[in-house]
């Protein structure tokens, strides 16, 4: 796919400036960076004259860090390539502010941070998540505050050789393993595996099409006893650089944040977790 004519046309980046947002900032820089997509760092406040432009993070000095030549152009008409649009958004409710911006601005990949709130996910519980999964029915990548990703916000470079998919008759999880293929052919990651896990009976594993990926073998693995437990274990002893699902849709991954597999999975992991829409093409846009 060709930057002239990309897939992957307009990924979100919803932020509340915090040093977690700066790490997802850095892996939705880097998307639009290798896509050619326009990028939007949206920030919603209560107050008027609060945030300013200089409070996100620089597009331009942290394509600078990263060793890539940028036009000494204003940010917001782009970088390296790249089209870069900040808004700092006026609204008592974040939620109502980003639904908005999503209804006249649809995104293909949305990218944020998470951070635990008394045992649940902030994000997902106060402000964007609920309604981006309900509403937009794209690509949702979340990164845990305190981890530091695959894409380091320092250099640009790109760290991603385990990546762990759950397997489940439903959802069904091919979307999830074509997404992850693609990603990590645009990323150009030489070398790494791909883990299928499935926790239930022997033989019960869904069968998928596994890509060829050069350099990147695959693996599955079956478990027994409570399914989210079996999924944080097995990212855990395969040193999970990221953790791929596949979700149900807005209805479906509304259902799932309310406490079921997608929340539990989401509050435990520590590594970026990338949602995909089970009915739709999203996985598609990776390529």
């Amino acid at each position: 796919m060709g930057l002239a004519n990309p897939i992957l046309d307009h990924i979100l980046h919803p932020s509340d400036l915090s040093e977690a947002s700066h790490v997802a900032f850095a892996h939705a820089l880097k998307a639009a960076l290798i896509s050619g997509a326009r990028l939007t760092m949206m920030h919603v406040s209560a107050k008027p004259g609060g945030v300013g432009w200089d409070d996100f993070p620089g597009v331009h000095d942290t394509l600078a860090r990263w060793g890539v030549r940028s036009r000494k152009d204003s940010e917001d008409t782009g970088a390296a390539g790249v089209a870069v649009q900040k808004i700092v958004a006026r609204n008592d409710d974040p939620v109502e502010a980003v639904e908005d911006f999503l209804h006249q601005h649809p995104a293909d990949l949305i990218v944020l941070a998470t951070a635990h709130y008394r045992g649940r996910m902030r994000w997902v519980r106060k402000s964007v998540a609920v309604p981006l999964a309900r509403r937009s029915h794209q690509m949702t990548l979340f990164v845990p505050a305190g981890v530091d990703g695959f894409v380091s916000i320092t250099n640009g470079s790109v760290s991603l050789r385990n990546v762990l998919i759950p397997m489940a008759a439903v959802p069904r999880p091919q979307p999830a393993v074509a997404a992850a293929a693609r990603l990590v052919r645009r990323l150009q990651c030489e070398a790494g595996q791909f883990t299928l896990v499935h926790v239930g009976e022997e033989g019960s594993m869904p069968a998928v099409r596994r890509p060829d990926v050069p350099g990147w073998s695959w693996t599955a693995a079956t478990g027994k006893g409570d399914v989210i437990d079996g999924i944080v274990e097995m990212a855990r002893e395969t040193s999970a650089d990221l953790i791929v699902m596949t979700t149900d849709g807005p209805d479906g991954f509304l259902d799932g944040l309310r406490g079921s597999h997608s929340e539990r999975v989401l509050s435990r992991a520590s590594c970026p977790v990338l949602a995909i829409p089970a009915d739709s093409s999203a996985s598609d846009r990776l390529e």
